[in-house]
């Protein structure tokens, strides 16, 4: 089940769901507006190897917007920062983002329960398109997660996306086993 508006509003009050900034105006009917950071990032190889640390270039979103240009991939970050200790977050890209043609993420729209961090956004164009720092980008979305929790993300040794960043963070494949 999706949480509406006023239990959002509770699980914020309980501090189960903690959004820096926050803002009241940014809360809809069942969601939460994120922002765009004012970092972007894209990788130095234009090969990338799933093996091996990809690094990657960050910049500063100058206050004229930066143009983003198709095929290819930029990393983003929110300027939110969230942490969700009882439910399942989701994020998802404004209806208005996705009519310029901007895709927020390719794969990672799901957080675990216990994840704390600001979001690194996978961002795509189909044409180019100017984005600006603090424009809103995305909503996030909660469910209900229905049994006890085991292995809260944030707790887990092995979570690679746990150190707090205001920065867009890279790949980290290369830390997996295969």
């Amino acid at each position: 089940m999706i949480l509406t508006d006023l239990q959002i509003l509770e699980e914020i009050e309980k501090g189960t769901i903690l959004i820096e900034p926050y803002d009241r105006s940014f809360l809809g009917t069942n969601s939460y507006d994120v922002h765009l950071g004012k970092y972007l990032a894209s990788y130095k190889d234009e090969v990338l190897d799933a093996r091996k640390h990809n690094e990657i270039d960050v910049f500063e979103i100058p206050e004229e917007g930066f143009v983003l240009e198709p095929g290819r991939l930029y990393l983003g970050v929110t300027e939110e920062y969230t942490e969700t200790h009882a439910h399942v977050p989701f994020l998802e890209g404004k209806s208005s983002v996705g009519r310029l043609g901007i895709d927020i993420h390719a794969t990672a729209g799901k957080g675990d329960v216990g994840f704390c961090n600001h979001w690194t956004l996978e961002i795509s164009v189909s044409q180019k398109v100017r984005v600006y720092h603090n424009m809103p980008i995305g909503q996030l979305i909660y469910f209900e997660v229905k049994g006890g929790i085991e292995n809260y993300y944030n707790k887990k040794s092995n979570a690679k996306y746990n150190q707090r960043s205001v920065y867009p963070v890279e790949s980290m494949m290369w830390k997996n086993k295969f």
